[in-house]
């Protein structure tokens, strides 16, 4: 199993970003994908976008969030 705050959690606290097609983000949080029999990959939110990942870590998809 993927340990994401072991991964992700110095991103909330620190200044630490994701750098996303040249353009540095932050963190806003982190997440498992279930579909609803078990953990089929993770997330992580950033101030624009969700980017989701499988359970060997391949990026799969990111999705542009709608935050107002």
């Amino acid at each position: 199993m993927i340990t994401l705050d072991a991964k992700y959690h110095d991103y909330l606290t620190s200044g630490k970003t994701f750098d996303l097609d040249g353009c540095r983000e932050r963190v806003t949080g982190y997440g498992y994908n279930c579909d609803g029999t078990g953990i089929t990959g993770y997330y992580v939110n950033t101030e624009n976008w969700r980017l989701n990942y499988d359970l060997q870590e391949r990026f799969l998809n990111k999705e542009e969030l709608y935050v107002r």
